[in-house]
């Protein structure tokens, strides 16, 4: 079956402002799907719609043909959505190793809370298994016994990243995974990005400010201004767009 995230007409308003507005997108399994734009586009706002952190007016979210209407972010996570934040969330006096097992660990806890303390042996086997495969698709093999405060912000990043892929998600939602990571770094952010799309046929929708990266692993961009979605198109055809230079980039000439 698609893992496709279909979003259908989503709407949020905080009292009287309309955070999102009537938004509908499609992104792909196996795909990398970019959503760019102003800062206060909405776009994290549409983030916590789909994974349940905050309750839209209206609208649909379907992920692989279910219906996660009404599903609390728990029950989305095991239905194979998850997703980072533009603020990491580690924890600073674990290793990295560590830090990576909590979150298959976590999603096969599921509803039993003591599941993260006393895992089956079988539970153990498959989260250790996870765990280094993604420790070593991410290139932090060499920092698994590192303690997760003493590293670069560019390493936390891969450690945030490795955590997300070795968690049996289906579909990933990135919120500005490469913020704090230098050219060289972001390259090969955005090399383990692709290949894990099209190895494991499960998609990526990313929101990210770095033009360059959105440019060179995205094979569809939407671009969100004040809650709504003005443009929808290739890469290409968006970065060339009057319309989205004078809303995202802030000039309407050619570059």
């Amino acid at each position: 079956m698609s893992t496709d995230l279909e979003v259908a007409n989503v709407t949020v308003r905080f009292g009287g402002i309309l955070a999102v507005d009537d938004v509908s997108l499609s992104a792909r399994a196996g795909q990398i799907t970019g959503l760019i734009g102003p800062n206060g586009a909405g776009k994290t706002t549409f983030f916590n719609a789909c994974t349940g952190r905050n309750r839209p007016q209206s609208g649909t979210v379907r992920l692989g043909g279910h219906d996660l209407h009404g599903l609390r972010t728990s029950r989305r996570a095991h239905h194979g959505l998850g997703r980072t934040f533009q603020r990491m969330e580690l924890f600073e006096s674990l290793t990295v190793r560590e830090n990576v097992r909590c979150g298959p660990a976590a999603h096969l806890s599921g509803s039993r809370p003591l599941g993260l303390i006393h895992s089956t042996r079988r539970e153990t086997r498959q989260i250790n298994a996870w765990a280094e495969q993604a420790l070593e698709r991410c290139g932090i093999a060499d920092l698994a016994n590192r303690v997760v405060g003493d590293l670069s912000t560019g390493q936390r990043r891969l450690v945030e990243l490795a955590r997300a892929i070795a968690t049996p998600f289906r579909f990933l939602l990135l919120d500005e995974p490469s913020s704090g990571l230098d050219v060289s770094e972001t390259q090969a952010f955005g090399a383990v990005l692709t290949d894990w799309a099209a190895e494991t046929g499960h998609g990526i929708l990313l929101v990210e400010h770095d033009m360059a990266l959105v440019s060179e692993i995205c094979q569809q961009i939407y671009v969100l201004d004040f809650g709504k979605v003005i443009y929808t198109g290739t890469t290409r055809e968006a970065l060339s767009s009057d319309l989205v230079k004078a809303a995202y980039l802030g000039e309407a000439s050619v570059v």
